[in-house]
């Protein structure tokens, strides 16, 4: 066995330890425990990318308007389940600043960060025909969101999008609407993890067909405004995040203080229903609960029964960022570029070494550098390769965990610190010189 960074047979007992059959089917909180169990017991640092944890210090005016929120005592009080009224209104007021969407205040509704917005987005969709059982994914994508799906008992259809960009997408997307089983169709824009960004074509022809089928379309923007290549982050002036919004009436926006704000520890994210949904009655929700119309179900059924409401104070924190960005008092997309800095180093030290991008272009242009990106390296499934980087104290996920037909990983941006730049370097090319191409 050649030499590695990390001791061979620590990590192979290790890694043996927790009972995995495929260790490129682990998940990422798989991931995380093996290497820092490893980090812990041989002592070596570890190049940590298998986690999307945010990387920057949190928005300060954000944490302001918190503790002031707690110091005129609001946790004491249960929050309104509609939510913070103050938060309603800068969630509309930011989503028209910077996505040039109109959705009234009403239908928009806090919840514990994205995660919980789409499970009850899920949930809802799930229920308002019972002949439409599925969800369809628009993969790759985030690899919780099918655990989410397999939690409720609910059953998900997925294709991989890399060989159906563009006009492409229109024949698979009827392919599978027009079997009248889909409730809803889910994508991340940018990706996560490919961080390709979906054009407006591409976007209208998802509207097209979710119109054409009546399908409800759930846009994750957990990473809104993080295309970097374009200045998307001047409010009230193009251009704008792109959505689907501008194609179709029945959507749902998923809208995340985590990544823009990088306020993920307080678990906050508007659910942005458009007008036309949220009033819209369905049969099987008539059926379950004696009436009440997508919204009103969302927030006074499916929300109370999840959490009763959504953290009293971090509403305000997140009212109080989303405030400052639309009056552009701060630039909250300058302070997330860093990612975008990150990833166009370690993506050169990967390519220097051997690898290559998978998802590398988004049609007729470059791949985006942001908070996450993909490699492969020649000869070896996405499986070997996570496995092997274990044993060079690099930690990322295997692609096959978010949906994706490619051989590969991938990797995140947010926790690589200063010094760790030549780290990887000097692992890598030692990875190379051990698996010559």
């Amino acid at each position: 066995m050649v030499n590695t960074p990390v001791d061979y047979n620590v990590a192979k007992r290790i890694i043996d330890s927790y009972g995995l059959p495929d260790f490129g089917k682990a998940t990422i909180r798989e991931v995380v425990a093996i290497s820092s169990q490893l980090e812990e017991e041989t002592n070596t640092e570890f190049v940590h990318m298998e986690m999307g944890v945010p990387g920057l210090k949190p928005v300060q005016v954000g944490v302001d308007a918190e503790i002031e929120a707690l110091r005129n005592g609001v946790a004491s009080i249960y929050p309104n389940i509609n939510g913070a009224p103050e938060l309603k209104e800068e969630a509309s007021r930011f989503i028209k600043a910077f996505a040039n969407v109109d959705i009234d205040p009403e239908c928009c509704v806090p919840v514990t960060g994205s995660m919980q917005g789409t499970y009850a987005s899920f949930l809802t969709c799930g229920q308002c025909r019972p002949e439409r059982d599925t969800i369809l994914f628009i993969d790759p994508g985030f690899p919780v969101q099918k655990q989410q799906i397999t939690v409720m008992g609910y059953k998900y259809a997925s294709f991989d999008v890399y060989d159906y960009r563009g006009e492409k997408l229109g024949s698979i997307l009827e392919e599978y609407l027009s079997k009248g089983n889909i409730a809803a169709i889910i994508y991340s824009n940018p990706n996560n993890p490919g961080w390709f960004c979906l054009k407006d074509e591409e976007l209208k022809i998802i509207g097209e067909a979710a119109t054409k089928h009546d399908v409800i379309v759930i846009e994750d923007l957990a990473y809104f405004a993080m295309d970097f290549r374009k200045d998307l982050g001047k409010p009230f002036q193009p251009p704008y995040q792109p959505s689907v919004a501008k194609y179709t009436v029945y959507y749902v926006l998923q809208i995340s203080g985590s990544k823009a704000f990088s306020y993920a520890g307080q678990r906050i994210g508007v659910t942005a229903i458009s007008n036309k949904l949220y009033h819209r009655a369905y049969p099987g929700l008539t059926q379950r609960y004696g009436g009440g119309t997508f919204g009103t179900v969302y927030i006074h059924r499916v929300l109370y029964a999840l959490s009763s409401g959504t953290s009293h104070s971090a509403q305000y924190a997140l009212a109080a960022m989303f405030k400052a960005s639309s009056d552009g008092t701060i630039d909250f997309i300058s302070d997330v570029k860093e990612y975008g800095r990150r990833a166009k180093r370690i993506k050169k030290i990967f390519t220097d070494n051997g690898f290559r991008i998978v998802y590398d272009m988004d049609l007729d242009e470059p791949i985006a550098d942001g908070f996450y990106f993909t490699i492969a390296y020649p000869g070896m499934t996405g499986s070997e390769l996570m496995k092997e980087l274990i044993y060079y104290g690099v930690s990322a996920i295997s692609l096959s965990t978010t949906g994706s037909n490619q051989e590969g990983l991938r990797a995140c941006t947010s926790f690589i610190k200063d010094h760790q730049y030549a780290l990887l370097e000097e692992r890598l090319k030692l990875f190379k010189e051990n698996h010559p191409i």
